[in-house]
């Protein structure tokens, strides 16, 4: 995942950037960037590895130096972004968040077209600011460009564009990412978090439609395509990626976490399931308001049996090593001995994903003397690797736990079943659950349904994306 945040203003808006850049850092763990122009000293780029030390701390020196009443700034799971595209529509700044799968195809038609070279990483993937610089310079106008380039990418795919007078922001043509514009006084910012705005005084006043495409300039938002209502929206914005005072389509994260624990106690209380447990407890830092939810509903009091350390290692830049990341993982849970040693614990997580770090995190209860672990996940199991933002760094279906259950059991042919498999109520299902417990040393284990999901969301199902879960494009 990635985010971004720019602002265009009557005053210098380096700062306010910068801050609002920074508060995407929950979304991405590899590139920061900032581009700003200023008529003295034109365009201004700096782009940094956060993987090892915060957006903050590298881009302080920057944003002392920076000028601008125009400027952009990126988080980016990916690609060093923003880059900087000159084309017959001139000279300009691109970022996207997202995922183009088509990438190798849609350059290689380009190269044939003439196109000269493309700016590439040190892995040799083509960067995708500069390949979509390449779709859009296509066609003579940037509405039209980037249409053409949404209609070829296949993927997600929300972009922005910075000129020496404008910012252009369009979102992705299935509204699976949202795009947030607020005002202030003296101009206007696009955010994809809206909380991002709030501390720099500004107040949401238009949220972009599925394809929308919308200019900003200090004196307004001028709406150069209209968008849809039609969308498939993450959901896994709300249950997992999302930070609490997040809203999207008028729906706040953290209110739907804590509804969400709400509908599994009560599901749990309805088919006799509800643990006899001394605490109910959150797995940090997501699923402490499921847990909280679960907590508030069953009756259970809530409690935090270990802290999370993150003041050297916290989600905005954790290694992109596997075997560092479950290193990490491990050393910064830090035990409250007290609420652990011979109490019987119901954890709820935000998702069951291959099962390592859960793995993990079960033996070090136990070894902290926990005598029973009960687990819930906050979402259905997990059947599908991500294929709209590749949210999981799954490399194959097949190191999903849920899948591995599935192939251990019944081969190929368990892909059939898989909404069997989802469900608890079924043979399959039951024995999904009791393969987890096995592997993962649990007492028992449940998953929220996928209607419950969508019941806490509070969106219809047409409007949310559940591809990771259900399969369904």
């Amino acid at each position: 995942m990635s985010g971004f945040f720019g602002a265009a203003s009557s005053n210098d808006c380096i700062q306010d950037v910068f801050f609002g850049t920074d508060y995407h850092s929950h979304l991405g763990t590899r590139r920061g960037g900032m581009t700003s122009y200023s008529p003295d000293l034109g365009f201004q780029r700096n782009i940094h590895s956060i993987e090892n030390s915060p957006f903050r701390t590298k881009f302080e020196k920057d944003v002392e130096q920076m000028k601008g009443n125009i400027c952009i700034g990126c988080i980016s799971d990916t690609d060093p972004q923003p880059i900087m595209v000159r084309s017959k529509l001139g000279l300009y700044a691109v970022c996207s968040i997202g995922i183009i799968n088509n990438a190798e195809q849609l350059s290689n038609e380009l190269l044939e077209k003439g196109c000269a070279n493309f700016e590439t990483m040190s892995s040799g993937n083509i960067n995708s600011g500069g390949l979509i610089g390449a779709l859009i310079a296509q066609c003579d106008s940037f509405v039209e460009g980037i249409k053409y380039a949404q209609k070829r990418i296949e993927g997600t795919m929300s972009l922005v564009i910075m000129t020496d007078k404008s910012i252009i922001c369009a979102r992705d043509k299935n509204g699976r990412l949202p795009i947030i514009i607020g005002k202030r006084s003296d101009g206007y910012c696009f955010s994809f978090e809206s909380f991002a705005f709030q501390k720099l005084g500004y107040t949401a006043c238009h949220e972009m439609k599925t394809g929308e495409i919308t200019e900003i300039t200090k004196d307004g938002y001028k709406i150069l395509s209209e968008g849809t209502d039609d969308m498939k929206i993450c959901t896994f914005l709300w249950t997992y990626y999302g930070y609490p005072n997040a809203c999207y389509e008028g729906v706040n994260v953290e209110v739907m976490r804590t509804r969400n624990g709400e509908i599994m106690a009560e599901t749990d209380m309805k088919n006799g399931q509800l643990p006899d447990v001394d605490y109910v407890c959150g797995v940090p830092d997501s699923g402490i308001p499921h847990a909280i939810g679960y907590a508030n509903k069953s009756g259970i009091p809530f409690a935090r049996p270990f802290i999370k350390y993150t003041p050297t290692w916290p989600r905005s830049f954790m290694p992109t090593n596997q075997s560092m990341r479950n290193r990490v993982a491990k050393m910064k849970l830090i035990p409250v001995h007290e609420l652990i040693d011979g109490k019987k614990l119901l954890f709820v997580d935000d998702s069951i994903v291959r099962g390592t770090q859960m793995r993990e995190t079960v033996e070090f209860l136990y070894e902290n003397g926990a005598k029973e672990i009960h687990m819930r996940s906050a979402c259905p199991p997990i059947m599908y690797s991500c294929k709209y933002l590749n949210f999981s760094r799954s490399t194959s279906e097949l190191e999903l736990i849920a899948r591995q259950i599935i192939d251990e059991h019944e081969g190929a042919e368990g892909v059939k079943y898989i909404h069997e498999y989802s469900d608890s109520r079924t043979e399959r299902g039951k024995l999904l659950r009791d393969a987890i417990c096995k592997k993962l040393k649990l007492t028992s284990l449940e998953f929220q349904s996928l209607e419950g999901t969508e019941r806490a969301v509070g969106l219809p199902e047409c409007k949310l994306c559940s591809y990771c879960w259900s399969g369904k494009e």
